[in-house]
């Protein structure tokens, strides 16, 4: 470890893109200014299931400002039936006109570009679709009997079991058994997807609100049949991803064959309401969770079975029971997953995919075995702790979840916890304590970068990486500051364009840990190159000095013994006749994959709900999360918070209603769509135990984007129950449950 290593990483430095985003000069996807520019909107279907008989444009092409209305009949004909980029669960089948089937209820059937946003508008809703239907399939719980197993879950098996159930089975004198209930629920960013593509002969670029700009690039080119090379995707700033840019949608490249028609470039946004269907969700689930254990509370068994829908067209599958093959000490155990094809979109990526809803059934049946044995939930967890993942034996790179339970708990005043439910009160209100443990997986994808130094002494550090919201560029010019021994005032920290170095997708919380590396790496080589070229250098303080006794700090290059024989890097970068530039690329390292690679964090929750009404509040949440080392202790504690308000919403708020007779999204709006609001939200209290983990990175950082979500909605239920009474295992929960 540097001597600045302590300096910079993990300080609270104010975001450095924030003076831009609070004077409106970061510029989004859709506020890129082209001559020319039109305007595209989306027409989408109105039945979830059937063919196109008719679709009449005439009004709408005869409207002012219409340029063009791209369907089905006039929609060039792509490789593979528009197919060719299609790859599970990332490449996605994409409804580009070529034929004429209907999947689900709003889904794209024809796009109308006008010279103007309002005349696209207007000739949207003059296109007149008539339509063959055919039966939908709507009812989850009839078309489970269809149910079947996916080919794989994010290359794991869909099934799992280790030990012997029977045996367990036998073992266990305190059993549990219960279905928990996951709905529907939709993505509403602040920032709607939106594209603007524009063609200079056969080269396209896209200004694109996306997770993975790379993707972008492989998945449209392939798809359009063109080079990768021909195809440029800008993306500096994205108002918030969380799982739903990760993929191309039909609209990115629906806007590329637009622009190409028209001969201009095109700009389409995704409107609100058109974020319920086509560009994916959070699938329903039911989960049966049963677990076994002993009358001291050691686990004899656990069994985890989801069941989730896909689309009738798509395989996409919602990986719940996976958390259930490490959170616990569990000698005996089977996961399974299921899907069930309903007439819908098809689901994708949502803030911990997977995780999210499989910790609340989890944790919520861990809740309800610490009640049937009249033990604290904390103790049965402490009494469960594991120190290897279950189902493959593999030890935890890091793990250091005791040291959360202890200082949250601490902080939360769990130990005032009366153990009997409906026995806390404070005049009408029933108060709760719950808690539940959370966890996300570690990941980490290969990453380039590239540093140079400018000729007034300051810093371009590149990579072709996205900053969805979560602050990746400070923390990388915090990273690269620190590697090259200058403050980071004097460093330039680029990422969003595929033509920078290339980065994996913002995504799975890995790209801090992915990038960091490879920034860090860059940026010590090119702080070698500056000592050599200062130890050659003629005019320079340092000429003829041993490479190994220089060191770089503050912005200062000098001999390390005698620090007043030495120079600024501005000084001697005004010598530097040629380009001085790094560039490294940064992968997993094997001896990693010797061990199970997990993020861990304890969750405390106080709830008040009243009596007669059944109203819930969530006054306070206390979390601590072993998170590896963080980057920047502010944009990680906000990271972190921002989780947890999202699973307040998750356990009391958001449910996506779909209609049972036309498959149709009836709360299609954030009126009625519902989510927190700052009232909703009390004191959250986020603190982090720092042990790095060096088995994992160079940098012994691991993602948090995800992990804050996680528990929150198990120990907000969890509270419920122990404030009312009342075991709910059907999210959100509602009024008229709890009533």
């Amino acid at each position: 470890m540097t001597t600045t290593d302590t300096s910079i990483i993990g300080q609270p430095l104010d975001r450095t893109d924030g003076p831009l985003k609070t004077t409106g000069g970061a510029r989004y996807a859709a506020e890129f200014r082209l001559p020319d520019l039109c305007h595209a909107v989306m027409v989408l279907s109105t039945i979830p299931r059937g063919r196109i008989v008719d679709l009449d444009t005439t009004r709408a092409e005869a409207s002012p400002g219409v340029l063009l209305v791209l369907s089905h009949r006039n929609a060039p004909s792509l490789p593979e039936h528009g197919r060719a980029a299609f790859k599970p669960p990332a490449g996605r089948a994409m409804s580009l006109f070529q034929d004429d089937d209907v999947h689900y209820n709003r889904q794209p059937i024809a796009v109308v570009v006008a010279d103007t946003f309002e005349h696209a508008v207007a000739g949207a809703a003059l296109v007149d679709a008539r339509y063959a239907t055919e039966p939908p399939m709507l009812d989850f719980e009839r078309e489970r009997a269809h149910a079947y197993a996916p080919k794989e879950i994010l290359g794991k098996p869909p099934d799992a079991g280790w030990g012997d159930m029977g045996a367990g089975e036998r073992a266990a004198e305190v059993r549990v058994d219960a279905v928990y209930a996951t709905p529907m629920q939709s993505h509403n960013p602040l920032e709607p997807h939106a594209t603007i593509a524009a063609w200079d002969g056969d080269h396209l670029t896209l200004y694109d609100a996306t997770q993975y700009v790379s993707g972008v690039r492989d998945t449209v080119a392939k798809t359009l049949g063109i080079a990768t090379d021909d195809v440029r995707v800008v993306s500096p700033f994205v108002g918030g991803g969380f799982g739903c840019k990760g993929s191309v949608w039909s609209h990115v490249v629906l806007c590329a064959m637009c622009a190409r028609k028209v001969g201009r470039p095109v700009k389409l946004v995704v409107d609100r309401t058109q974020m319920f269907g086509p560009v994916g969700g959070r699938p329903l689930t039911r989960q049966r969770v049963a677990l076994g254990a002993r009358q001291d509370g050691t686990l004899a068994y656990v069994r985890h079975e989801l069941v989730a829908n896909t689309s009738d067209f798509e395989d996409w599958t919602e990986s719940s029971a996976v958390v259930s093959r490490m959170m616990y000490k569990c000698p005996n155990g089977i996961t399974t997953h299921r899907l069930v094809k309903l007439s819908t979109g098809t689901p994708t990526f949502q803030r911990a995919p997977g995780e999210a809803t499989g910790n609340f059934a989890l944790e919520v049946a861990m809740d309800e075995l610490a009640h049937a044995l009249a033990l604290d939930p904390l103790i049965l967890r402490l009494r469960n702790y594991a120190e290897h993942e279950a189902d493959t034996g593999k030890p935890f790179s890091s793990k250091h979840l005791r040291e959360c339970y202890e200082q949250a708990a601490q902080r939360f005043g769990w130990s005032q916890r009366s153990a009997v439910p409906r026995s806390m009160r404070d005049g009408r209100e029933l108060i709760g304590f719950g808690m539940a443990t959370a966890s996300y997986p570690a990941h980490r994808m290969r990453a380039k970068a590239r540093a140079a130094l400018s000729p007034d002494g300051t810093f371009v550090v590149q990579s072709g990486s996205q900053d969805i919201g979560t602050g990746t560029y400070t923390v990388m010019t915090q990273v690269a500051a620190d590697a090259l021994g200058v403050p980071p005032s004097r460093v330039r920290f680029e990422l969003g364009d595929t033509h920078l170095p290339p980065a994996p997708v913002s995504g799975g919380s890995m790209t801090a840990a992915s990038v960091a590396p490879a920034v860090q790496a860059a940026c010590r080589q090119l702080r070698q190159m500056l000592i050599a070229q200062a130890t050659r250098d003629g005019s320079s303080p340092l000429h003829g000095v041993a490479p190994s006794r220089v060191g770089v700090d503050g912005g200062w290059i000098a001999v390390r013994d005698d620090p007043s024989r030495g120079e600024t890097i501005a000084a001697l970068a005004g010598r530097v006749s040629q380009p001085l530039e790094a560039t490294a690329e940064a992968a997993p390292d094997k001896e990693a994959e010797r061990y199970a690679l997990h993020s861990f964090g304890a969750v405390f929750v106080e709830v008040r709900v009243d009596d007669d009404l059944g109203v819930i509040r969530v006054p306070r949440v206390v979390a601590a999360y072993d998170i590896g080392r963080p980057l920047n202790e502010k944009t990680a504690r906000s990271q972190l918070q921002g989780g947890i308000v999202w699973g307040m919403s998750f356990a009391l708020l958001e449910d996506a209603v779909m209609d049972a007779r036309n498959g149709r999204i009836v709360n299609a709006n954030l009126a009625e769509y519902h989510v927190p609001v700052n009232a909703d939200v009390g004191t959250v209290d986020v603190t982090f135990v720092d042990f790095p983990d060096y088995a994992f990175n160079p940098l012994g950082i691991r993602g948090i984007g995800e992990i804050g979500i996680t528990g929150v909605p198990a120990a907000i239920c969890n509270a419920v129950y122990h404030a009312t009474g009342r075991r709910l295992r059907d999210l959100p929960i509602t009024l008229d449950k709890l009533l």
